[in-house]
Formats: C-alpha cells, structure tokens, sequence
C-alpha cells in the first residue's frame, strides 16, 4: 500500500474525475479528489464503498490556498504524489455577443487558473517523483467556434500544456493534455439538453487518462485528442 501511486483529481466528484478516480482505484492507485461540492463528493465515495484509498477534498480548484492545502493534504496522508490531473472546468454555454461576463470570470478562474494553481502546488512533490500531470482539456481547445468564450479558455490550457512540458521536461516530470471531443457528462446540464450526435462516455475518456498515466518511465504521451466516431469538428 505504501508504495502504490497516488493521484489527485480536481473536480473528481463527477464525469471525467470521478470515472478516472474510479479506474486508477481499480488499477491500485490511491487518490485524492477535490470539488467545490462537498455532498457530491460524499455521495461519489458513498458510491464506490468508501475505499481507504480514496480521499475527498471540498476545495476550490481556483483558489490557491485551497489547492496547495490539497496536496499538502495528499502528501500527509499518503506520503507521495505521482499524478496530478486538472479536471476541474465548466462552460457558461453563451457567446461574446450575448453572455452573461459575471459567469465568464468563474469560468476563465476555474478553467485557466485552476491548472496552473495545481501545477504550481504539485510540482515539487512531482519532481520527486518523477511524476505526471495531466490536463484536461478539449478539442474546442483546437477548433475555434464563432463567439465561443469557453472555448477560449480550453485553447489556453492547450498552450498551458505545452509550456508546462517544456518547463519540466528536463525534470523527469511527463505532460499530457486529454483533448475530448463531445462527451456524455454533468457539462451539459447548463443547455437542459445533450447534443444531437454520438457522444463520448466519461468512462471512455477516463480511459485514455489512464492509458496515458500508466505510460512507462522515460516515455511522455504529450496530446491525445478523442472524439466520438461521427463528430466532424
């Protein structure tokens, strides 16, 4: 148990975070996973038994003393950190032309600051061990769309990535930007409706996290862009 890899999820109560929480515990993994929600959060471990290897963190993914708290958190607890997976971001779904700029600013906070909060804050712990981190970003983070503020934010995380690999690289430490396409998740709640077209499941998505955390040492998967058979952009 000792020497098993920990992780540390933002925005891991649901989606994407809580099916890779999922399947890196399945894998032996011990994780940590932080969300504004904190009866999400119970309900999520509630719902995989309360395993001792997770750990639930009511945090802000873009306040920095929460995110630093987090993995001083992990690390006391476990002792070690491997992977440190910005999940954590949300779409107000509107435009420049119509948009709400008070829901903008949480958006750009969570999606853009947030990554960089946690990198900062893992960091050290994943020079030591040679470590990963994973950002979760999206193919609108590739693909402009007219008026499209969210996606503007994913297109930072885009080059947030490469600048971090380039940053650590010489450190030891791997990068990987998951790029999904559409998929079947709490993110659409916003529109009360999914998007017509074939859809991705979190679980699938979870999957290449996973595939890209498990990669051996001295190799660096560094962008993996999935998309549903079917979606064209």
């Amino acid at each position: 148990m000792t020497d098993s890899p920990v992780a540390l999820i933002t925005g891991g109560g649901s989606g994407i975070g809580a099916a890779t929480a999922r399947r890196l515990l399945d894998r032996g993994h011990r994780v940590s996973v932080t969300g504004r929600d904190e009866g999400r959060l119970r309900r999520f471990a509630e719902s995989i038994g309360d395993p001792g290897r997770l750990l639930t963190i009511p945090a802000d993914a873009s306040d920095h003393d929460a995110v630093l708290s987090a993995v001083e958190t992990t690390v006391k607890e476990f002792g070690r950190l491997d992977t440190a997976i910005a999940n954590a971001g949300f779409a107000t779904h509107d435009t420049l032309a119509d948009g709400d700029p008070a829901g903008w600013r949480e958006m750009v906070l969570t999606n853009v600051l947030g990554p960089a909060l946690l990198i900062r804050a893992a960091l050290p712990e994943l020079k030591r061990s040679k470590g990963r981190i994973v950002l979760v970003g999206s193919v609108a983070g590739f693909v402009n769309t007219p008026g499209n503020i969210y996606g503007a934010t994913k297109w930072a995380v885009t080059g947030l990535a490469e600048n971090t690999r380039r940053m650590v690289t010489a450190d030891g430490v791997g990068v990987t930007l998951i790029a999904p396409g559409r998929v079947e998740t709490p993110f659409w709640d916003g529109l009360g409706a999914l998007p017509e077209g074939s859809l991705l499941t979190a679980d699938q998505i979870a999957d290449a996290i996973v595939w890209a955390v498990a990669q051996p040492g001295g190799v660096d998967v560094n962008t993996v862009v999935v998309r549903p058979i079917g979606q064209p952009t």
